[in-house]
């Protein structure tokens, strides 16, 4: 898998968006659920964007115990196109944006969650990817990075894990004709489609159903590598182990609500099959390796011996790969990689020992049909 993922990157030349096209108005749907704290940053990011056409924005306050709508009903003032739904009671993400979807009438609609940052040209990035890619192409994933990565030990690791392993597999992902997940952080939708589809499926991995299901209709998802938003992460082992745990749940939701993509002939249906193998490899890698981790240390090599730090040269090297993509694209936009070097020792030697056992509590969690959340994102 390793050798498919470099092989990937080495052949991946991304072909560059039309410049002379027209820009159509766009939506914005942003769910909020208790983000005073957030919103508002988020909101002067859209307010900020380089976009040639009109950007209406429309948040839905779910329910929210906190001041996210006075916020809000602040700066409605400053943005005449920023429009608040106030919905009395909490409903959950995906029925908040089917809400604003409701009142949508623009031919594309972009979500971001309430605590992300746009970079100033991300949303000009997103449609001009979409609008250049493949007619077929009915949602693109924009590229989520971590703005709080300096906070401590857990967020230096997820700043790498974003900038390199998720960033990466979406490009190959969207290389091989289909991003498997448009994430609700920062992705563009076709309306139509959207409509199409009944909207946001009421599930805990909301995006990863939709997305799955845009597939399975034979549409393409793309990526947009250059349109950059900066979310905070969790920045607690509790949090942490709740988000991956919710990814993984979507994950197997996409399995069972979605069974006849994994025999749709196309090129996409690859990676597919490769998600069916990641359970396995979380299961393996928590009730053997880690067990075997232990042996070792009294000198038991049953499992994992002195042989298993060959695999290090390797990892390193693909992680250089990513890191060249990764920084090539942000000196085309003019960014610096933050040095960071403790939180990606953490991230290459021991991330794996906090992210399986979250994902593998994750499966058992959606096969147990244990209490869904909101979550954390």
């Amino acid at each position: 898998m390793n050798a498919f993922v470099a092989t990937a990157l080495l052949l991946d030349h991304r072909p560059k968006i039309i410049v002379d096209q027209h820009y159509p108005p766009v939506t914005i749907l942003i769910a909020a659920y208790n983000e005073e704290g957030s919103i508002g940053s988020t909101l002067s990011g859209i307010f900020q964007q380089d976009y040639p056409s009109e950007i209406k924005i429309i948040v839905i306050n779910d329910g929210s115990i906190d001041k996210t709508r006075d916020v809000v009903v602040a700066l409605q003032g400053d943005y005449l196109n920023l429009e608040l739904i106030d919905l009395p009671s909490n409903c959950g993400k995906a029925s908040a944006l089917n809400h604003g979807l409701a009142g949508c009438s623009t031919d594309i609609v972009i979500s971001i969650d309430a605590d992300s940052y746009i970079f100033r040209d991300g949303v000009r990035h997103l449609v001009g990817r979409y609008l250049s890619d493949p007619i077929n192409t009915k949602a693109v994933a924009g590229e989520v990075l971590i703005r709080n990565s300096r906070e401590n030990w857990i967020t230096k690791a997820q700043e790498w894990d974003y900038f390199l392993g998720i960033a990466s597999i979406k490009r190959i992902q969207s290389l091989f004709q289909g991003t498997l997940v448009a994430q609700g952080a920062f992705s563009l939708y076709d309306r139509k489609t959207l409509v199409e589809l009944g909207g946001w499926p009421e599930m805990v991995g909301e995006d990863i159903v939709l997305t799955w299901k845009m597939l399975l209709k034979g549409y393409r998802i793309g990526h947009a590598e250059d349109a950059i938003a900066f979310t905070d992460c969790p920045n607690t082992l509790k949090k942490f182990v709740k988000q991956r745990q919710r990814w993984s749940r979507g994950l197997i939701e996409a399995f069972r609500e979605n069974p006849a993509i994994l025999i749709r002939p196309r090129l996409t249906t690859l990676y597919v099959w490769w998600n069916v193998m990641f359970p396995l490899m979380d299961i393996a890698y928590v009730f053997g390796f880690l067990p075997g981790l232990v042996l070792a240390c009294f000198g038991v090599f049953w499992i994992v011996g002195p042989m298993t730090l060959s695999l290090l040269p390797m990892a390193f090297l693909l992680n250089w790969q990513m890191y060249l993509k990764g920084r090539g694209m942000f000196n085309q936009e003019q960014l610096k990689v933050r040095k960071n070097i403790l939180g990606f020792i953490f991230y290459v030697f021991a991330y794996g020992l906090v992210l399986q056992p979250a994902c593998v509590y994750g499966y058992f969690s959606e096969f147990l049909n244990l209490r869904k959340t909101w979550g954390t994102k």
